[in-house]
């Protein structure tokens, strides 16, 4: 039984993937804190599936504290980092916090993994790190990185360290550039969560700019199976990969696309723009089919739709 170490699997993402590896065989250890960023009940319904489950276990850890994962004696096969403070707009108020969790933290896993001979190490980046590059689809040839936000950045820089230490230490290290992630589970402070819960109650919904702003948004299953093919990735000992649909959708048309998942009328707030946002998002994932044979197949109306029915199936639905 092949043991994983998923860091942030109480989250969004994360408990997907633990609930998939769980389903095939895998011994799966949790490393989460529950960071009040958003409320732990919404972490504890992830994970209640889980529980119970005699292959999974969880600790409570703050991954930036030294020595917090001490206490893990059992050999692990990999690591899947997605621990991390999340949010653009955050960042700029906070900087030094993120540089604490995302960096600092991304050092002490990648020091946990050297001491403990932990060959596979797969790290959850972002699309934030292309900033503005008007270069698009966005490749991971395109060395020219422009984040303009504290979050990309600490992106950026464990990018680098991962690359440090597969070149000294010898671990294979696998960045995985996350697009717009979206789905059932999704983090209530993202944009389709927060629109649908305000749609749902009758709320307006805040528009920052004119509703052209576009990203590539990737349906959660479709990113499971992408981290899934890099945790048993073999070919090379460094890469950075796009996990994106290739796809880019307008603002304005992911309103209409939850209008019509939810049966409601958005009722519009136009603010103005913000600071950190990026016009558009767009992913190049030919590395990533060429690579893991990643192949994202939820088409964005589809993928809104099961969404709309696990939030109105929820709690979140009413919160």
């Amino acid at each position: 039984m092949k043991h994983a170490l998923v860091t942030g699997g109480a989250g969004f993402i994360g408990s997907h993937l633990v609930d998939g590896l769980l389903a095939d065989g895998w011994r799966v250890t949790v490393v989460d804190d529950f960071d009040p960023f958003y409320p732990r009940p919404l972490k504890d319904a992830n994970i209640a599936g889980q529980v119970r489950h005699p292959a999974w276990r969880l600790v409570q850890a703050d991954v930036a504290e030294p020595g917090s994962l001490d206490g893990l004696e059992d050999p692990v096969d990999v690591i899947v980092h997605l621990a991390a403070k999340v949010g653009v707009r955050p960042s700029i108020a906070e900087p030094l916090a993120y540089q604490r969790t995302n960096v600092a933290g991304t050092q002490n896993l990648l020091e946990f993994a050297r001491v403990r001979g932990v060959r596979q190490f797969v790290f959850g980046s972002s699309s934030s790190v292309y900033g503005v590059n008007p270069r698009v689809p966005w490749s991971e040839d395109d060395h020219v990185l422009e984040p303009i936000s504290p979050y990309a950045r600490t992106k950026v820089s464990g990018e680098r360290l991962g690359q440090e230490y597969s070149r000294l230490h010898g671990m294979r290290f696998v960045a995985l550039r996350f697009f717009t992630v979206y789905g059932p589970r999704q983090r209530p402070d993202l944009a389709i969560h927060t629109f649908a819960r305000r749609m749902l109650a009758g709320q307006p919904i805040p528009v920052f700019g004119d509703g052209s702003t576009r990203r590539d948004y990737t349906f959660v299953g479709d990113i499971v199976r992408g981290v899934r093919a890099a945790m048993l990735y073999d070919r090379s000992m460094y890469e950075v990969m796009n996990l994106g649909n290739n796809r880019t959708v307008s603002l304005s048309e992911m309103v209409a696309a939850l209008e019509r998942a939810l049966g409601v009328e958005a009722r519009i707030e136009r603010l103005p723009e913000q600071a950190g946002d990026v016009p558009q998002t767009w992913a190049r994932i030919d590395k990533a089919r060429a690579l893991l044979g990643y192949d994202p197949q939820t088409p964005f109306e589809a993928g809104v739709e099961v969404f709309a029915e696990w939030l109105r199936a929820s709690a979140t639905a009413v919160r």
